[in-house]
């Protein structure tokens, strides 16, 4: 896709890779980027076009879905980590809450543009996912329950979309350096870097982004090491 004749919508768009990917698009000459998030007051970047919408509410996309008409790139970016425990008392809820968001959310997004998407020539899907799509962390299973799903309906997509022409792409990311790890202390990669990739991969309509290090090396290892669908208590 020549990204100067793209029209973007990225969800989640008003912090962190969300933001990053607003700024990276405009970077690299799109037509128009629509910065959607819960509240479009809090999108605050120069030029771009604050759309309301709630991953989690049917009615918020489907206004956003109207008012979006000439969209031919969609970037579902929004996401939440609740970490939860699978048996933990809270475990259930949080499980819960985080498929409303990082499942069903991307779901419901691309159900609603995706006829915006075959009208305006086919166009793109990206999914934002992440390396815990692969694996299981202690601490952390919902989130990577949800992850998982989201790979799962990603790789679907790319299936159900493909006859009317839409790319789908995902992203498989680690650490990355946005309010969702502020608490942790590690290697994060750079969110611009992030989306400098996520336009590239779209531009030459690349099936799959493995933005890090640590993402290639888990992809790599799936097929020949056990302990790449294990988190570090399991894998011994």
């Amino acid at each position: 896709m020549d990204i100067r004749n793209a029209v973007v919508l990225v969800t989640g768009a008003n912090r962190g890779l969300g933001r990053a990917l607003v700024e990276a698009f405009q970077k690299a000459g799109a037509k128009k980027v629509y910065a959607a998030a819960r509240d479009p007051a809090s999108v605050n970047v120069p030029g771009a076009v604050p759309i309301a919408m709630d991953v989690a509410s049917p009615d918020s996309i489907s206004v956003a879905a109207r008012q979006c008409c000439d969209v031919n790139v969609l970037v579902n970016n929004a996401g939440i980590a609740k970490s939860g425990q699978l048996f933990s008392d809270e475990g259930e809820a949080k499980l819960r809450e985080e498929m409303e968001v990082n499942l069903f959310g991307p779901w419901r997004v691309a159900r609603a543009f995706a006829p915006t998407l075959q009208v305006n020539g086919g166009g793109t899907v990206v999914n934002v996912l992440s390396v815990l799509s692969w694996l299981s962390m202690p601490g952390s299973a919902t989130y990577c329950v949800s992850k998982s799903a989201a790979w799962s309906l990603t790789n679907g997509l790319r299936n159900d979309l493909a006859p009317q022409g839409t790319k789908v792409t995902a992203v498989h990311v680690g650490l990355m350096d946005t309010d969702m790890t502020a608490g942790m202390d590690a290697p994060k990669s750079s969110p611009r870097d992030v989306a400098e990739q996520i336009v590239r991969a779209v531009a030459e309509d690349a099936p799959e982004v493995l933005a890090d290090e640590t993402s290639r090396q888990v992809k790599a290892s799936l097929a020949s090491n056990r302990a790449a669908y294990l988190g570090p208590a399991s894998a011994a």
